[in-house]
């Protein structure tokens, strides 16, 4: 199958006749997990993205699904409850996708926060989540394990734990299940505007193919309610749908910047977090291991307003994570030859300026807000991972418009009615598998793994290089996951974009990515090359370093 005929079979739930149920706009883990909610409630959803699914912030966090140690400290405690209830459910029914990661602060005589405060914040942090997480390690036995970090005044560490993910691979998960229960999802979909009826009530959207190559090629989709879930973006349709009827509008959101370097295991071995104190503004940052790479993050800045381009890390930034870095470890002396890419992210924070005061962006509220506008549905804000817990407030506001009988779903697994994780695949290849991959791929493919082996030659069960990620991974999402451009395999379906040097084109990966993408795709040799320009410019522009 060529990539036109996929595109035509994507995009045939377009020719509906009757009103969808419910039209989401945002493919990432907000749009996601509302399609998904909303799917199992027997309701006809169709999502789409103006980019690729989890283009914007939902590829580009921190990958860390944490329960919010800080709320706590700054007195949020319901955020720090829900958010660490979602994360021990994440854990049981992701396994292999969500993991558990170990977490330490170090402890500096003279230095915040001292031993004793943050151990108990880690005692409440535990009680919440109903296990015992925390561990102390006195200097002596912290250093044995940890030799490379500054041991000038250096008292003892702190242990905690929380998770880590891959956010995209999330995404395509819970989208994936969504499916399963009837929904449609078509990436390259843009919003143009809405459709409102003589009311003023919306009731629809115009909606832009922008990955065809006729430019005017449109759509005109109905739905009984319009949720619009596209995070830092929200404004843009609220004050389309408030102008129908003259409300006056006030924007809500505030776009914070968040970046991340990315550098090997060899410079800088980690097998936990580290989370620490920048030396120059006190804010936490952290040093981590992710896909067999080590990870620093991240910054909090106010962004500019956003347009529908990428978002890149500033050299400002790249000189602040390593001087962090260079702050807590002995004798690394990262600099910016060590960088193997980087990413940066905006988040959709809720401005809160109730007492008129601007506070900076890592002290806003992580909560998510919900807006009802004339039957359109807003919702921004929150944390990766209480998605669910945002979804089902999405359908409540929902409510509001729409007949939905909400009683029998509401605490049903986020990965269907099994923990599909823990099920073998009956695929005789899974069998031949190490126990690690077996683990991963259980957790990133679920329903899917099956089809994903069948369709793997021998020698896709191979990994890429020194990745996580085997061969068939990319060829599974190019035949079956709306694979447009290689960016969206190689920095979302899979991240060996972010994780192998020069974005992962050297020429034995690139002459291999080619014939998957030709077999897989149909790309012609022009079409190939078209790509791989593309995608060079785009990743040096946006996934590596600015100039300095």
């Amino acid at each position: 199958m060529n990539q036109s005929t996929q595109r035509q079979q994507a995009l045939a739930p377009l020719a509906r006749s009757e009103p969808w149920d419910m039209l989401i706009i945002g493919g990432g883990i907000t749009g996601a997990g509302i399609a998904r909610e909303a799917a199992r409630r027997g309701l006809a959803v169709l999502l789409t993205e103006q980019k690729d699914f989890a283009w914007g912030t939902s590829s580009r966090s921190s990958k860390m699904v944490h329960g919010g140690l800080r709320y706590i400290a700054s007195g949020d405690y319901k955020t720090t409850l829900l958010s660490v209830r979602e994360r021990e459910r994440m854990l049981s029914e992701a396994d292999g996708l969500v993991n558990e990661m170990h977490y330490v602060m170090p402890h500096y005589k003279g230095k915040f926060p001292p031993p004793w405060i943050f151990n108990t914040l880690l005692r409440v942090y535990d009680r919440i989540a109903g296990k015992r997480y925390f561990k102390y390690f006195k200097k002596d036995a912290f250093l044995r394990l940890n030799p490379n970090i500054k041991q000038d005044k250096f008292l003892g560490a702190s242990q905690f734990s929380d998770a880590v993910t891959d956010d995209s691979r999330l995404v395509m998960r819970v989208l994936d299940e969504a499916i399963h229960d009837g929904a449609h999802a078509i990436n390259y979909l843009k919003a143009e505007s809405l459709i409102t009826n003589e009311q003023g009530l919306v009731v629809g959207a115009t909606l832009k193919d922008t990955a065809s190559k006729d430019k005017d090629q449109t759509y005109k989709v109905h739905a009984k309610v319009v949720v619009s879930a596209t995070g830092a973006w929200a404004d843009t349709l609220r004050m389309q749908a408030r102008e129908q009827t003259e409300q006056s509008f006030n924007k809500q959101i505030r776009p914070s910047r968040g970046s991340h370097l990315v550098v090997s295991q060899e410079r800088l071995p980690t097998s936990q977090a580290y989370t620490f104190l920048h030396p120059a503004d006190k804010r936490a940052v952290f040093v981590y291991p992710w896909e067999n790479r080590t990870v620093l993050g991240t910054t909090d800045l106010d962004h500019p307003p956003l347009n529908d381009e990428e978002v890149g890390i500033t050299s400002a930034e790249v000189d602040y994570l390593l001087a962090a870095t260079n702050s807590l470890f002995d004798d690394t002396d990262l600099n910016r030859e060590d960088v193997i890419s980087t990413w940066a992210g905006v988040r959709p924070l809720i401005a809160d300026s109730g007492n008129g005061k601007r506070v900076s962006p890592s002290k806003e509220k992580r909560d998510h807000s919900v807006w009802l506008d004339n039957n359109l549905v807003t919702v921004s804000g929150g944390k990766l991972t209480t998605f669910r817990l945002i979804a089902l407030d999405v359908l409540k506001k929902c409510q509001e418009v729409l007949d939905l009988d909400d009683s029998a779903t509401q605490n049903q697994a986020i990965n269907g009615d099994q923990v599909f994780s823990k099920v073998a695949p009956i695929h005789p290849k899974f069998a031949t598998l190490p126990s690690d991959l077996q683990q991963r791929l259980q957790g990133f493919y679920g329903l899917q793994l099956d089809t994903l082996l069948e369709l793997a030659h021998e020698e896709d069960l191979a990994y890429v290089t020194d990745s996580n990620t085997i061969w068939a991974e990319i060829r599974f999402a190019a035949r079956f996951e709306q694979v447009i451009h290689l960016d969206d395999l190689l920095l979302r379906r899979t991240r060996l974009g972010l994780t192998l040097p020069h974005g992962a084109m050297t020429p034995l990966i690139s002459a291999r990515l080619k014939q998957i993408c030709q077999q897989e795709l149909g790309w012609n040799e022009q079409k190939w090359q078209q790509e791989v320009a593309r995608y060079s410019e785009l990743w040096q522009r946006y996934y590596h370093l600015p100039a300095a």
